[in-house]
């Protein structure tokens, strides 16, 4: 079983950045795809963006396309989500998560979760 840890939230005035960090633990992530989602109050829990385990391949919500991006560090069993030129419509709880599935966009494709980490655009 994989724990997942995020670390980095808070709070950000528009246009500014933030890096999330996703540390796991109890067993290694190195063949699992890493994903990263997020659910604003009100709404359901949406696709942000996903690297496969070895990095070959990216994916990203249209929404933060071009804003944000993703990486992992296999090494060091930790995954990050870099986010730049933050808006309010991105305050969410930001989870990650791991997948088997190839190519994961969907929620239903991820399987253990983090506990979320808060993250507030606001002037």
């Amino acid at each position: 079983q994989v724990q997942l840890v995020e670390s980095g939230g808070g709070l950000v005035q528009p246009g500014g950045s933030l890096r999330l960090s996703c540390a796991a633990s109890g067993r290694s992530i190195s063949t699992y795809g890493m994903g990263w989602l997020r659910q604003a109050p009100g709404k359901e829990r949406e696709f942000v963006a996903s690297i496969d385990w070895d990095s070959s391949s990216r994916r990203y919500a249209d929404s933060v396309k071009g804003r944000f991006t993703i990486s992992r560090d296999n090494a060091a069993n930790t995954g990050y989500l870099q986010m730049n030129s933050l808006k309010p419509e991105d305050t969410a709880v930001y989870y990650c998560a791991v997948s088997r599935v190839r190519w994961a966009t969907t929620a239903s494709d991820f399987s253990s979760w983090g506990q979320g980490a808060q993250v507030t655009v606001s002037a």
